[in-house]
């Protein structure tokens, strides 16, 4: 069964950067879309970003333009590159499977904190 483990997350002033990766247990991650997914405390869990297996991208609004999303097969990771970062950024960050994310796949999550 697939598990997730996600890094890189930390503190960060507005407009910096930060790149987040999500490893994979198991070397599949290039079989299935993978995505990124933020929770604000108090919100719900959304996605923010997404890659198919064929390497198509796609991005929520906000986000566009900031935000990229790519994947290292021979690593079974994939990663978040976040620029210009905004204190509406600030969340936890998972990854798993889009559309349908498998409930027992969730990881731990990195924090992405975005302060003055």
């Amino acid at each position: 069964q697939v598990q997730f483990v996600e890094s890189g997350g930390g503190l960060v002033q507005p407009g910096g950067s930060l790149r987040l990766s999500c490893t994979a247990s198991e070397s599949i991650i290039s079989t299935f879309t993978t995505g990124w997914y933020r929770q604000a405390p108090g919100k719900q869990r959304e996605l923010v970003a997404r890659i198919g297996s064929g390497g198509s991208t796609n991005y929520i609004d906000s986000v566009k333009g900031r935000f990229t999303i790519s994947r290292d097969n021979a690593k079974n990771t994939v990663y978040l590159q976040m620029n210009s970062l905004k204190p509406e950024d600030t969340a936890a960050y998972y990854c798993n499977k889009y559309p349908r994310p498998v409930t027992w796949a969730w990881g731990q999550g990195t924090q992405v904190t975005v302060s003055s």
